[in-house]
């Protein structure tokens, strides 16, 4: 899919796509255009949500945080996150799950090999769109 076709996304090729990335160990975003695609499917799905929970696999606490606040931004959210320093930083490789309803968070020791960020998209209604997409690059919503 071209990056000028994303803007004429539907809501199946946008799931369709992102079930590439459920269930895998991780999948390698070979391009700038495959980043765009990536963004914009997960941007279309969690725009017809009523919110989403986040799951970031990270490398430290540090590397958590910043893919929060760029994944915020990105999804829209107007959250401000509480300064690093407030935080008992955890030392190695980190979960930090962010409830959108809440719009809080917390962040736990993590021992998994998974590097990425799962988005669970959640609505009330029962055809609405509820799924979990992921794992996705933490750098997603990050300009290079």
């Amino acid at each position: 899919m071209s990056t000028q076709n994303i803007h004429n996304l539907t809501v199946s090729q946008a799931e369709k796509f992102l079930n590439e990335f459920t269930c895998q160990d991780i999948k390698v975003v070979e391009s700038q255009e495959e980043k765009a695609i990536i963004r914009a499917a997960i941007l279309l799905l969690a725009n017809l949500s009523d919110y989403q929970m986040l799951g970031i696999c990270a490398n430290s606490t540090t590397e958590a945080l910043y893919t929060l606040g760029s994944y915020l931004e990105g999804l829209g959210y107007n959250t401000t996150l509480m300064n690093e320093s407030n935080l008992n930083s955890i030392p190695g490789s980190v979960y930090l799950k962010f409830n959108g309803m809440k719009e809080s968070y917390i962040v736990e020791p993590y021992i998994g090999k998974y590097r990425g960020v799962l988005v669970s998209c959640q609505s009330a209604e029962e055809k609405g769109i509820n799924g979990t997409y992921g794992y996705l690059p933490l750098d997603l919503f990050i300009e290079n």
